[in-house]
C-alpha cells in the first residue's frame, strides 16, 4: 500500500498517523484538516484551556514539525469537497488526492437549534479550539452572566468552568435531572447537587422559547421569564458530519456505518471518531461514541487494519470528566447500562463512591468518583464478564482489586 490519506483534524486523524509510522508504514501518508491546526483533542476546550490553566499545547496532539519528521504531508485548512470510492480519489479545495486506503475522521458538529436569536452575537456552540477562545476572552476575568442552554457534559463542564472562574452562569434544561441520558437519574442528581451547590443556577423542566437582544444576545426566555445574558452556549448534542461518506454512496445510519474493523461499506474507506458507528463485537451491535478515548484508540486501529493487520475495535467505552472538586471516571457500554441494576459502594452525599451499574450480576459499567486508583479494575471487571456478588461491590471493606477472579 503506497498512499494512506486520513480527513479529520481530531484525535482519531492524529492517532492514526501517529500509529502509521509507529507501527512501520513506509508509504505516503496525507492529513487532510479543514480547521487551520495540526489535528487536536476536544476536552480541554471546556476545562482546562477554557479556564486558562493549560496551553495550546495540551489541546494540539503533536506541533506541526512532527509531522513533517516523519514524512507525513500536513494539509491543514484544506476542505474534502467529494470521495470518489471507485476511482480511489479524494477531491479537496486545494487539489485532488489519489489514495489506496482512505480513513474518514470528520468527526461531528453540534447540533443547532432552530430557536429565535440563535444567530445573534454572544450566541455559540463549542466545538472547536475558537469557540473555546471566544468564551475564554468573555469568560476568564470574571463578572459575566453566561446562560448555557442544554445540561450535557460539554454544557456542565463550561457551566463549571465558568462559574469558577468568577461568573454568573444559569443553566437551562427541559428533562427533570441533568446528564441522566448519560449515567441515569440517580447519577444525574450528584451532579445537579453539585452544581447548585457552588452557586450555579440550575434549572430542570424548563421548556427555552428564544434569545433575545439586539445585534447581541442580552437573554433567553424560558417559561415567559427572560434569563438576563452577556452570553449564550448551545450545548445540546452534536450531529456526524457524515455529507462526504453520504455523497459517496457509504451506507449510513446514525453515522456512517462499519464493520468492527472499521471498513465501510466501500472498499478501501474506513471511518473512526464520532462520525463512525462501528459495530462492537463484544455487545454484538453498532455503538457510535462521541468520547475522546473512543476516538484515540479507534484511529490506532484503523492505521493497522490499513496496513493489513488483523484489528478489530472492541475496547470498553470511556469517559471522564472535572467539575469543581469532583473528578469522574466512567467506562462501560450504554446500550447495557440502560436497563441494568444501580449498586454503590461509598459517601454518595460526599461525593467519594464508585457506581456499578450490574446486567444478571456481571458489571456492564463502572463510575468512580473522587476515588483514584481503581479504573484499571473497573474495566477488567467489565472486561471479564465474570459475575460478582452485589455485596461485595457495595462493601467499602473489600478492596475493588480483589474482586476480580
Amino acid at each position: 500500500m503506497s498512499h494512506i490519506v486520513i480527513v479529520g483534524g481530531g484525535v482519531a486523524a492524529g492517532k492514526a498517523a501517529e500509529t502509521l509510522r509507529k507501527d512501520g508504514f513506509a508509504g505516503d501518508v496525507t492529513i487532510v484538516a479543514a480547521e487551520p491546526h495540526p489535528p487536536y483533542q476536544r476536552p480541554p476546550l471546556s476545562k482546562g484551556y477554557l479556564a486558562g490553566e493549560e496551553g495550546l499545547d495540551a489541546a494540539v496532539l503533536h506541533p506541526a514539525p512532527w509531522y513533517a519528521d516523519r514524512d507525513i504531508e500536513l494539509r491543514i485548512s484544506t476542505t474534502a469537497t467529494r470521495l470518489d470510492p471507485v476511482a480511489h480519489r479524494l477531491e479537496t479545495d486545494g487539489g485532488m488526492l489519489a489514495y489506496d486506503a482512505v480513513l474518514v475522521a470528520t468527526g461531528a458538529s453540534p447540533r443547532v437549534l432552530p430557536l429565535e436569536g440563535h444567530d445573534l452575537q454572544g450566541v455559540q456552540t463549542l466545538r472547536r479550539l475558537e469557540d473555546s477562545d471566544t468564551l475564554a476572552a468573555e469568560l476568564r476575568e470574571g463578572g459575566r452572566r453566561l446562560v448555557v442552554i442544554g445540561s450535557g457534559w460539554i454544557g456542565m463542564e463550561v457551566a463549571a468552568t465558568a462559574r469558577t472562574l468568577g461568573n454568573e452562569v444559569t443553566v437551562l434544561e427541559r428533562d427533570p435531572v441533568p446528564l441522566a441520558l448519560a449515567v441515569g437519574p440517580v447519577m444525574g442528581e450528584v451532579f445537579r447537587r453539585l452544581h447548585i451547590e457552588n452557586g450555579v443556577d440550575l434549572r430542570t423542566r424548563v421548556q427555552v422559547e428564544r434569545i433575545v437582544g439586539h445585534g447581541r444576545a442580552a437573554g433567553v426566555v424560558v417559561d415567559g421569564e427572560t434569563v438576563p445574558a452577556d452570553l449564550v452556549l448551545i450545548g445540546v448534542g452534536a450531529v456526524p458530519n457524515t455529507a462526504l461518506a453520504e455523497a459517496a454512496g457509504i451506507t449510513l445510519d446514525n453515522g456512517i456505518l462499519t464493520d468492527a474493523s472499521l471498513r465501510t461499506s466501500a472498499p478501501d474507506v474506513y471511518a473512526a471518531g464520532d462520525a463512525a458507528n462501528a459495530y462492537h463485537p463484544v455487545i454484538q451491535r453498532h455503538l457510535r461514541s462521541e468520547h475522546w478515548d473512543n476516538a484515540r484508540r479507534a484511529g490506532a486501529v484503523a492505521a493497522r487494519v490499513m496496513m493489513g493487520a488483523d484489528a478489530v475495535h472492541d475496547g470498553i467505552p470511556y469517559f471522564y470528566t472535572d467539575q469543581f472538586d469532583l473528578g469522574m471516571e466512567l467506562s462501560g457500554y450504554p446500550p447495557l447500562m440502560k436497563d441494568a441494576e444501580l449498586l454503590i459502594r461509598g459517601d454518595v452525599e460526599g461525593r467519594e463512591f464508585i457506581a456499578w451499574w450490574v446486567d444478571d450480576g456481571r458489571v456492564v459499567g463502572g463510575m468512580n468518583v473522587n476515588v483514584g486508583g481503581v479504573q484499571k479494575a473497573i474495566k477488567e471487571l467489565i472486561r471479564t464478564g465474570d459475575r460478582v456478588d452485589g455485596g461485595a461491590l457495595t462493601d467499602t471493606d473489600v478492596p475493588v482489586d480483589s474482586l476480580l477472579r
